[in-house]
């Protein structure tokens, strides 16, 4: 099939809220997906949203576990997925909704792959910011993973605290502690993801390079999630607290 046509059917099931449709699963290679996902991507481009960054999922162990699946997965960040700490969100416009608990990483400097290194990455980060990636369950049972990235990889929105100048700090080490409606569910640490946040910087650039495409100065990066995916009820109050950056919150009236 060619990636026009699988965009063209994809995008149809977008609008109509199904995002998997029966005519593509099982039929995508995971290069094949990314092709299409960027293709949504235009279509989004074409009505007025805008590329501001790239999320990097599966990079912690137990989300990995969670899906049974072992190698990072990219998807798009648009202007309109955006928003600040203390957001409410609708519950009822989020179709089986969850949570992750990340660093936005913001690019200052052009990263071109696919031979991007980690003191190159560790260069060009410009500044950490506390986040959630909110995630919407929407594939159907079995998981079709390459339909999954296609459909961009569970991404319905971002979340962002306020952020700090990243002065080369070990990403590694910073922990972070999770609350769901004040009760505290959870610490992890960086080293969780890819073993440090940056690593996902490292691989997101030279991954984009296979697609002609550049991590550009001005980018958010979505670190991955230092934890496993939480789901997300109705009246739910959230809050990541990742020591010495900050602390983000989110309210699902």
């Amino acid at each position: 099939m060619k990636t026009s046509d699988a965009v063209s059917i994809l995008w149809e099931s977008i609008q109509d809220n199904v995002h998997d449709p029966d005519q593509l699963r099982g039929l995508l290679s995971m290069d094949a997906a990314y092709a299409v996902q960027l293709g949504v991507l235009t279509r989004f481009e074409e009505l007025g949203d805008r590329l501001v960054g790239w999320k990097v999922g599966l990079t912690a162990k137990a989300i990995q576990e969670q899906l049974g699946f072992h190698e990072p997965v990219f998807g798009f960040l648009t202007r309109n997925a955006r928003h600040e700490s203390g957001v409410e969100l609708d519950f009822g416009n989020l179709k089986a909704p969850g949570f992750e608990n990340e660093l936005c990483l913001t690019i200052g400097e052009t990263l071109t792959g696919p031979d991007v290194t980690f003191d190159q990455a560790m260069a060009a980060i410009s500044e950490v910011s506390p986040a959630f990636e909110i995630i919407e369950k929407r594939s159907r049972p079995p998981l079709d993973m390459p339909l999954a990235m296609a459909d961009n990889g569970q991404q319905k929105g971002f979340v962002v605290g306020e952020g700090v100048q990243f002065t080369g700090m070990d990403l590694a080490k910073v922990s972070v502690d999770v609350f769901v409606n004040g009760t505290k569910q959870e610490t992890a640490i960086g080293a969780e993801v890819l073993g440090t946040p940056v690593e996902s910087v490292v691989w997101l650039a030279n991954k984009l390079s296979q697609f002609e495409r550049s991590l550009e100065a001005g980018s958010f990066v979505m670190s991955g999630s230092f934890t496993k995916q939480y789901d997300l009820s109705r009246g739910d109050r959230i809050e990541a607290d990742f020591a010495g950056i900050g602390r983000v919150t989110a309210y699902f009236p």
